[in-house]
């Protein structure tokens, strides 16, 4: 199964972020500081890129899984690896659905009492 060209796309967000460097330099020099392990990180490169696969399928952003996916196997992140990664985001954002729905219940119960 493939739902996209991942390779095709990333050289495509590749290319924009370039455009983008050249039109607003900071912004791309902030954005690429955010994403640099600090010297002294207390978590492994491929442990990282495993919790920013799971971000970025939370936050449903298709460039953040190009990129990171890439990146944790270049850190020699596993099929499995990152499997488990992504059953963790499937039970973080299970989990915070329940969180919104007791506070959905909650919203109707102060209508209740309005």
């Amino acid at each position: 199964m493939s739902m996209l060209d991942w390779n095709s796309y990333r050289s495509e967000l590749r290319q924009g972020f370039g455009e983008l460097s050249k039109l607003n330099p900071p912004t791309i020099k902030g954005y690429a500081a955010l994403n640099e392990a600090p010297p002294n990180a207390a978590v492994d490169p491929k442990t990282r890129e495993l919790i920013a696969l799971a971000v970025a399928v939370t936050l449903r952003c298709d460039g953040c899984i190009t990129f990171h996916t890439e990146a944790a196997v270049k850190h020699g992140a596993t099929r499995a690896e990152i499997a488990e990664a992504l059953g963790v985001a499937t039970s973080v954002n299970a989990g915070a659905a329940i969180i919104y729905s007791l506070r959905t219940l909650d919203a109707h119960a102060a209508l209740e009492t309005a």
